[in-house]
Order: C-alpha cells, then sequence, then structure tokens
C-alpha cells in the first residue's frame, strides 16, 4: 500500500474513531487506557492531551515505544480498525497545544495555558489494517 493511501485510509479511521486505546510499557509489560486522539492535515503524527504528571508520561520518557488500537466500534464482528506501533515524545509547544485544544479537556485543564497540559505525540512506524476487506490484514510498507 503507498504511503498516501495508508495516510488518507488512517486519517479516515482517525477522523471517525477519536477515542481508542494507548499502550506503553512498564518494565516488560503493556499498560493500556483510553485516549482520545487527534491529527493534523499532513496525517503524519497521531497526538494525545495527557497531563504532565501521569503515569503514562514518565512511562514514555522511559521507554518510548507505544502501540494503538482506533477504530473499532462495537457495531459487530467486521469493524474496520488500525493497530499502530510507533515511538512517543512528549510536546509543550503552545501552538500544538492551541491547535489541538477543545473545551472537552476543560474536565482536566484549565485551558491551553495550563503547565500541566502537555501532547503526546506518536510517530508511527508500522500500521496494520484490520477487517478492511477480504485482504486483512493490510500492513503499511
Amino acid at each position: 500500500m503507498n504511503e498516501q493511501k495508508v495516510m488518507n485510509k488512517l486519517s479516515k479511521i482517525l477522523k471517525d474513531n477519536r477515542v481508542g486505546t494507548l499502550a506503553t510499557v512498564v518494565g516488560n509489560q503493556p499498560h493500556s487506557r483510553y485516549m482520545t486522539f487527534f491529527s493534523e492535515d499532513d496525517g503524519v503524527a497521531i497526538y494525545t492531551p495527557t497531563n504532565i504528571h501521569t503515569h503514562k508520561a514518565d512511562e514514555i520518557e522511559a521507554n518510548p515505544n507505544v502501540h494503538i488500537l482506533l477504530g473499532y466500534s462495537g457495531e459487530g464482528y467486521g469493524d474496520e480498525y488500525v493497530e499502530v506501533s510507533g515511538t512517543a515524545i512528549i510536546r509543550d509547544d503552545q501552538q500544538l497545544k492551541e491547535r489541538l485544544w477543545n473545551e472537552h479537556m476543560s474536565k482536566w485543564f484549565d485551558g491551553p495555558n495550563d503547565p500541566n497540559y502537555v501532547v503526546l505525540e506518536i510517530t508511527p512506524s508500522d500500521l496494520r489494517f484490520m477487517n478492511d476487506g477480504e485482504s486483512t490484514p493490510t500492513f503499511s510498507e
């Protein structure tokens, strides 16, 4: 699958499914939790807001390898979804925080200037599309 097709497919799944799971590594064990995910127009990175004082921030600093599941809505056994393996970094870029900010985040943060509000930027290294027709799983190249 060519890179543009992969990014278009990932962007569509992200647009339709903001909530997914993020797994970090603690020791040699996965640690998963539900998160809200975003992408920007270029579709290269995946973003999720978090508090700098959470376990996931500590876990990513110790081991940046992450895994994301997005897209399975529970509507049926054949729902399309994507598995994303990649690496994460913690970003405190004010412009990025303002672009991603929405009022749903006010439950956890005082606003885009809240010093505890940071963004995890995930760079995918491997994508695996599931339940997308007869030729799945489909792997990114």
